[in-house]
């Protein structure tokens, strides 16, 4: 059974105790990363679809690391570029995939977004899973919690109106928030997934 989402957002913030400078300093380089790519001239967005993928694998590795109480370092920002290939395909699988599913219409395409978004998180913990069963894995993952994750995403929405009100600074504290939320979340439902895989070859044992 799933935990609820005020308690996994509370158990972020307790990860987080201790570890804001790094976190935020992490968070804010990858923010700087990311808009440098896109704004390369000429090839912006092709450097965009390239990179993305590699520099998502690395802040998940780096939020994971602070989600699980162990010592996060910058230098995990980067090591998505251990794992190009891997990471750009679930990136570029991920936005084909969400954009093809926002031509029938918005809420489709929002679900589908929703589906995808353990993707990362299963490749930073299993190496050795290809991107496409990465995708399928998210998708087998949230079904029956994407609700929960909408719900969770909603909760920010104020404190983001607030940290419009600080001239964007407060995003420094949100965005580690809300990716390490996000964290808990993951390991939350892969709680519960792999207690039903276990379940279900207990059964089949039986049988």
């Amino acid at each position: 059974m799933k935990t609820e989402n005020s308690i996994l957002r509370q158990q972020a913030l307790n990860s987080l105790n201790g570890k804001w400078g790094i976190a935020i300093g992490g968070c804010f380089l990858y923010l700087i990363a990311s808009s440098i790519c896109q704004n390369i001239p000429i090839l912006g967005p092709i450097a965009t679809f390239i990179l993305s993928g590699p520099l998502q694998l690395g802040l998940t590795k780096f939020v994971l690391s602070i989600s699980r109480n162990s010592e996060p370092r910058i230098e995990q920002l980067f090591e998505g570029f251990n794992d190009f290939t891997r990471s750009m395909q679930a990136y570029l699988r991920m936005i084909l995939f969400t954009f093809l599913w926002l031509l029938l219409l918005i809420v489709p395409g929002i679900i589908a977004a929703i589906s995808y978004s353990m993707t990362f998180y299963i490749l930073a913990d299993d190496p050795n899973i290809s991107a496409g069963d990465a995708l399928d894995k998210s998708k087998s993952m949230m079904d029956g919690h994407k609700m929960d994750l909408f719900l969770m995403s909603l909760s920010f929405i104020g404190w983001a109106f607030l940290c419009i009100l600080t001239l964007g600074i407060g995003f420094l504290w949100l965005f580690p928030y809300m990716n390490v939320s996000f964290a808990k979340f993951y390991q939350d439902i892969k709680g519960d997934e792999e207690t039903i895989s276990t379940n279900s070859g207990l059964l089949d044992d039986l049988v």
